[in-house]
This record gives C-alpha cells, sequence and structure tokens, in this order.
C-alpha cells in the first residue's frame, strides 16, 4: 500500500476530496461576503443568517409546498435575495454615510433577529432534508466511494463562482456595479438607478448564502444556528483573500477547504484552529489580505 508520511494515499485523496467539497461552501459564502464589502462596503454579519434561511426555505417548500429540491434551488435564492433588497432598502440605506462600524452593529443584530425568529417558529431541533433520487447513491473512484450528491456540490460551487466572477468582472452590469460604488454621481448622470444597482447587489450577494443553504441542506441537518460556526469561518477566509477582492474569496475558500481536509488527515488536533492560525499570519505578513489592495 502506497503511503505519505505514514498516510494511506487512498485516506489521503479522499480527504483531498472532502475538503474540495467543503471548500465549495466556503467559497459560495465567503464570494457573497466579498461582493457586498467590495461593492457596498458593508461587512454583512447577517450573511450566516441568510444562509441558513435559504436552507430553511428548502425545507418549507418541501414540506408545506411539496416543491422538490430543483425548485428549491431556484426559488430559495430568489426569497433569500428579495429580503435582502427589502433590508437594504429599508433599513441598510440609512446608514451609508455613517461609520462602517454602524452597519456591522446593524446586520449582527439582523442575524440575531433572523435566527430568534426560526427558531421561534421551528424549534432549535435538527430537520431532515434528503437530496434528490437522481442524486443518491455513490460513484466508485478507486481511492473512495464518493456520494453522488456532494460531487454534485462541487461541481455547482465551481461553476458558480466562475459565473459570477464573470459577471462582475467581464461583464457591462459587472462595469456598472463597479462605477457605482466609485462614483455614484457620473454614473447617475448616465440616467443609471444607481440605489436600484446597489438594492441589488446586497440582494444578489445574499441570494448567493440562500443558495450555498439549499446545497447545505441535504448534507447537514436543517436548524436555526447552522450558519453560526460556519460563517466565523468564512469570515476568516474573507480576510485571507482579502476583504472585496472576489477572485480571492473564490481561490482562499477553495484552498482553505483543501488545507483544512488535510491538516485532518496529518494533523487532526490543528483541524478547528488551521485557518485562523493561517488569517493570523497573512495579516502581519500582509494585512490587505493575499489578493487585497492596500488601503
Amino acid at each position: 500500500m502506497v503511503t505519505i508520511l505514514g498516510v494511506p494515499l487512498q485516506a489521503l485523496l479522499g480527504q483531498l476530496l472532502v475538503g474540495a467539497i467543503n471548500g465549495g461552501f466556503y467559497a459560495l459564502l465567503s464570494l457573497g461576503i466579498a461582493i457586498i464589502f467590495g461593492m457596498l462596503h458593508i461587512i454583512n454579519f447577517a450573511h450566516g443568517a441568510l444562509y441558513m434561511m435559504g436552507a430553511f426555505m428548502a425545507w418549507i417548500l418541501l414540506n408545506y409546498f411539496g416543491l422538490n429540491f430543483w425548485f428549491a434551488l431556484v426559488i430559495a435564492p430568489i426569497v433569500v435575495g428579495l429580503v435582502g433588497i427589502v433590508l437594504e432598502r429599508t433599513l441598510l440605506s440609512r446608514l451609508y454615510n455613517q461609520d462602517h462600524l454602524y452597519n456591522l452593529l446593524l446586520t449582527f443584530g439582523l442575524g440575531l433577529i433572523i435566527v430568534g425568529l426560526f427558531r421561534i417558529g421551528f424549534g432549535g431541533s435538527g430537520k431532515p432534508y434528503s437530496p434528490p433520487e437522481a442524486l443518491m447513491g455513490a460513484l466508485n473512484l478507486g481511492f473512495m466511494f464518493l456520494p453522488v450528491y456532494r460531487g454534485f456540490v462541487l461541481a455547482v460551487a465551481l461553476v458558480s463562482c466562475l459565473v459570477v466572477w464573470l459577471v462582475i468582472e467581464r461583464t457591462r452590469l459587472g462595469a456598472y456595479l463597479r462605477a457605482a460604488t466609485e462614483n455614484a454621481e457620473i454614473v447617475e448622470a448616465f440616467g443609471i438607478n444607481v440605489p436600484l444597482l446597489i438594492a441589488l447587489t446586497y440582494g444578489g450577494g445574499v441570494a448567493l448564502a440562500g443558495f450555498a443553504g439549499v446545497l447545505a441542506a441535504p448534507i447537514y441537518s436543517v436548524y436555526p444556528n447552522m450558519g453560526h460556526d460556519l460563517m466565523i469561518i468564512v469570515f476568516a477566509l474573507v480576510v485571507i483573500g482579502g476583504l472585496g477582492s472576489i477572485f480571492g474569496a473564490i481561490v482562499t475558500g477553495f484552498s482553505l477547504g483543501i488545507i483544512e481536509g488535510l491538516t485532518k488527515v496529518f494533523y487532526p488536533e490543528a483541524s478547528t484552529t488551521v485557518v485562523f492560525v493561517l488569517m493570523a499570519v497573512v495579516l502581519l505578513v500582509k494585512p490587505a489580505g493575499l489578493f487585497g489592495k492596500e488601503a
């Protein structure tokens, strides 16, 4: 049997794949945070609650309306995005001329309120959500049996991140979004509705969280606090990649998922802290993050 540093090659490859799948969730969530901060300069602490909302929307659509996973994958992110637009127009937009700390405190409070409402409405226990029949079973990769659904999640995360990056960096809509955040007055002079663009940016960022929540529902049980622990890691990843860096969020999300997986193989005790150690090192060497721009 082939081993690397005493670890069987099959176990190593299997953990690499598991890490890449976890990295897909990290990338989707950190991408949404990076978009919102990069475009609107809002540190969105409500992101974990909206990720949870996406998972709950999938569960509600199935149990109350009979709509399966495929419908939820489309409907839930739209609903979460609309909730985000309402929050941005009614609350966040009032604080744009204030210190960023106020937006941080507001989104932190909104996250607590959303989680509290779902706990009151559905209780604190986990609720099961099965993957669609078409994605059940496992593939024999030789070195491991990969659940089909987890492979689907990895593929969808990769494609979604690529599409979002292309839209923001390579399309006219993305150019308008970037310009509106740099100099709103000039963009408005060209007849573009800047408040609408800002609302759509926030809505699109949180819709990514809702999308990730739907993907997570069949893997993890659906419960109100499901976004709490995950978001601590995701915010660390965003800092490592560089606050506001779209490319950094994607690369760091997948990379740190793999690094975390490798740590579980070679030094399991450090698997829960390796991300924060890396964050500390990066901040010491490059305070703006690996792909961030210096102020």
